[in-house]
């Protein structure tokens, strides 16, 4: 048996754990930039309040119903997330780390242990809850789709408690009547469009497909896999956790600007922090990059024509994951797209090649012990920043003449809540 434990409205849930005030009040969390509402109390949902839905859109929906709006705080819901996982890690042999807010656990041989796998997923429900002040639902079921499934159900039935255990054949024929085809895992809007247009409208009528249909319609082996998920046969086994057992095949780092920047030094430095950051994730999972791709955007709802976005792709001469010699090309590729009296609002960096540090091709002129000594400065540099905070300490090419809080790229974030467990500064005090 699988079980999906997912936080409910993680982020505002994250917020409500600090502020007890939140409870029963409509409240949403905004996106990166405080664009888009990204997570929803149940109370906003009831408003109307959809997901993706920009703020200014629906501006008169939240002063109208006094709607209590949040920037991201990445710092704290990371942390919850942190704890939250940490437990889960605690109460089952093996976990997989899904998202922030989302992990399957495998139950198999536990019912020896704890008895019914209901009472037990009730008990790691009211623990997370007392742990975190996080509410969750809980999917079990034979496998991971089902859980996935199964956890959906938990959410939509408030006369299940949270949880939804499919331990027989007629449960799990009833959840899958519960369930659109549109809202099954490893559905995309496009294979709905295709299975509606075949009178496939539930998960239950989508178990009913024969494997052979399914691999014609619905992706070769990825389809019958899915349909024989659906029926009760595992497919899946647990993966690498996105919690940093996982290496990434490639490292991203991109953002929309706080401010529209012009200035050449100006935008080298929002690239230049963001590749000080992905150079720091590069490192934490021991690998090192042999292409940099830089590229950087105009707004393209402003007057200026297109092409709205300019990019450029470097190979390195040798893989590294020294934070200095990125900058270094970096700045020749920032060079080779910016362009003058341009606005831009959003630029990026993307590593790709990635390969093991310390196992990469040398060159014919490298020189072994520089190398070992620019891994002692990074690893340096990462304890600092890790004991005393993100940016710290950092390259000038990366640094704002104004202070890390107030570059001229950081995106807005004016209604953000204290980093209550992370912070020194914005720790509670009780008085």
């Amino acid at each position: 048996m699988y079980a999906l434990v997912d936080g409910n409205n993680f982020y505002v849930s994250c917020e409500r754990a600090f502020q007890a005030k939140l409870e029963g009040v409509p409240v949403i969390v905004l996106s990166n930039n405080d664009g888009a509402i990204v997570s929803r109390s149940a109370e906003a949902k009831a408003l109307g309040l959809k997901m993706g839905e920009p703020l200014f859109q629906v501006r008169h929906l939240v002063e109208q119903h006094q709607v209590r709006v949040f920037s991201s705080n990445y710092a704290l819901y990371g942390d919850m997330s942190r704890r939250f996982m940490y437990y889960l890690a605690s109460v089952a042999p093996e976990i997989e780390i899904y998202s922030i807010d989302e992990a399957f656990l495998d139950l198999r041989g536990m019912e020896r242990y704890h008895g019914g796998l209901a009472a037990y997923a009730a008990k790691i429900r009211m623990e997370v809850r007392r742990r975190t002040h996080i509410p969750v639902c809980i999917g079990i079921a034979p496998t991971k789709t089902l859980a996935k499934l199964a956890n959906r159900v938990a959410k939509k039935n408030a006369d299940l408690g949270g949880i939804c255990y499919l331990n027989t054949a007629e449960k799990r024929l009833w959840a899958l009547a519960q369930i659109g085809v549109e809202d099954v895992w490893g559905i995309g809007h496009q294979y709905a469009t295709k299975l509606y247009a075949a009178g496939i409208r539930t998960a239950a009528d989508l178990a009913q497909c024969t494997e052979s249909w399914a691999r014609k319609h619905l992706g070769g082996v990825v389809g019958a896999r899915l349909v024989r998920e659906l029926q009760g046969t595992a497919c899946h086994a647990l993966q690498p956790s996105e919690d940093g057992t996982l290496a990434r095949q490639s490292i991203a780092c991109t953002r929309s600007f706080g401010t529209p920047l012009s200035a050449f030094p100006d935008l080298l430095g929002a690239v230049g922090a963001f590749t000080s950051r992905a150079a720091e994730k590069l490192r934490r999972q021991g690998s090192a990059v042999n292409t940099l791709t830089v590229f950087i955007s105009k707004n393209r709802f402003g007057p200026e024509p297109p092409p709205y976005t300019f990019s450029t792709v470097i190979t390195l001469p040798m893989a590294t994951d020294d934070t200095g010699e990125l900058l270094r090309h970096v700045r020749v590729a920032v060079k080779r797209i910016w362009q003058p009296n341009t606005v831009y609002k959003k630029a990026g960096v993307v590593l790709d090649g990635l390969e093991a540090a310390g196992q990469q091709q040398l060159s014919l002129f490298a020189c072994p012990n520089r190398g070992e000594v620019r891994a002692q400065l990074m690893h340096e540099l990462d304890r600092l920043n890790k004991r005393y905070g993100a940016g710290t300490i950092g390259f000038a090419t990366a640094l704002s003449p104004l202070g890390k809080h107030h570059a001229p790229w950081l995106g807005k974030a004016d209604r953000r809540s204290a980093r209550f467990t992370t912070c020194w500064d914005e720790l509670w005090s009780i008085r």
